[in-house]
């Protein structure tokens, strides 16, 4: 024996329907949150900021590579 029962609601009739919790305003919360921060981090995304950065890891970067081929050869 085969049964189909087909319900239209919408998301939060169905969360009230199976008694979980409705969790809009924490995800509310949450994505401001997040736009907050994408918007406080935007600064580092500068290109000279970014330069900044990878131009000081890479002369340390250069620097070990240099160190651990010396080591190597000895």
């Amino acid at each position: 024996m085969k049964i189909n029962v087909e319900i239209d609601c919408t998301p939060a009739e169905a969360r009230a329907f199976l008694g979980l919790p409705d969790v809009t305003p924490l995800n509310e919360a949450m994505v401001s949150e997040m736009q907050k921060r994408m918007s406080d981090n935007l600064a580092a995304m500068q290109p000279e900021e970014l330069m900044k950065t990878w131009t000081g890891f890479g002369l340390q970067a250069q620097e070990q590579f240099r160190r651990m081929m010396e080591a190597a050869t000895k």
